[in-house]
């Protein structure tokens, strides 16, 4: 298993993080590199919600299956996702900060291999990973920072 966990303090409340990261299609609208959202149940948000979230990677376009598992409103959401021999697990947690200025946004993601092959290979991917998430919480926070300064923009709420 490898674990990779990534941290921005937003200027944005916690309701607005939580419903940037809780909602497929507002993440989407927040990440340039995700091309499309189908969902692949009825509902759109929550536990139980599955969807295809299609993001160009290097080039190419990969998709994805994601579920939630876990959501508690303002506080935490996990999306856990099924590929090539591994079980990717992340949960994003939002809390406020101490003067409840800001939000703290944590994801922390765990990648555990079944097969041999993705034993191997995801260590050696590790990297890869962590620059990944880190460009997905920069692209979070720089929504919502400018969000607050552009006010044609829609919010994610």
């Amino acid at each position: 298993m490898t674990r990779t966990r990534a941290t921005r303090t937003i200027d944005a409340p916690v309701s607005d993080v939580f419903d940037l990261i809780a909602d497929p299609v507002n993440y989407t609208g927040a990440l340039p590199q995700i091309k499309k959202v189908e969902f692949l149940t009825d509902q759109r948000t929550g536990v139980g919600t599955r969807f295809r979230e299609t993001r160009e990677m290097r080039g190419r376009e990969a998709a994805t299956e994601l579920e939630v598992t876990e959501y508690v409103k303002n506080e935490r959401v996990r999306m856990v996702s099924d590929a090539g021999g591994t079980i990717w697990d992340s949960v994003f947690t939002v809390t406020p900060t101490e003067d409840d200025r800001a939000t703290r946004l944590d994801l922390v993601m765990e990648a555990r291999p079944y097969r041999l092959l993705a034993s191997v290979f995801v260590p050696l991917t590790r990297g890869i990973v962590a620059k990944a998430i880190a460009g997905d919480m920069d692209a979070v926070k720089a929504y919502l920072e400018d969000a607050k300064t552009d006010p044609d923009r829609p919010s994610a709420g």
